[in-house]
């Protein structure tokens, strides 16, 4: 029935956003044209958290090691917040070209 999910990033750089994905977090795409790059992402998980609002939503990579990840964006001078401790998993938060963040964490929790 389903066979994938579609995620997207909005971001005031695009381009920059994109090429960020492919050129430092090398990951796979194809150009669905016009230097439109769509990207394919590592398997994926999704949970359902209770909110007082619908229409929310969060996305967040995940990594097997936390420390070696931002290491190795340092090397990339790619701006992160400092590591924190959540109950749920270590989280970075990473700043893209555009401006956006988007957070990265190794999970704590049972993966699917």
């Amino acid at each position: 029935m389903i066979t994938g999910a579609h995620t997207v990033i909005y971001s005031r750089d695009p381009d920059a956003d994109r090429a960020f994905f492919r050129d430092v977090l090398k990951l796979n795409h194809v150009d669905s044209g016009d230097g439109w790059l769509v990207f394919s992402v590592p398997a994926a998980e999704l949970a359902v958290h209770p909110s007082d609002t619908n229409d929310v939503h969060e996305f967040y990579l995940i990594c097997d090691h936390i420390q070696d990840f931002v290491a190795e964006l340092k090397t990339k001078k790619v701006p992160c917040s400092p590591i924190q401790e959540e109950r749920w998993g270590s989280l970075v938060k990473m700043t893209l070209p555009g401006g956006g963040r988007l957070g990265v964490y190794q999970p704590k929790h049972l993966r699917p």
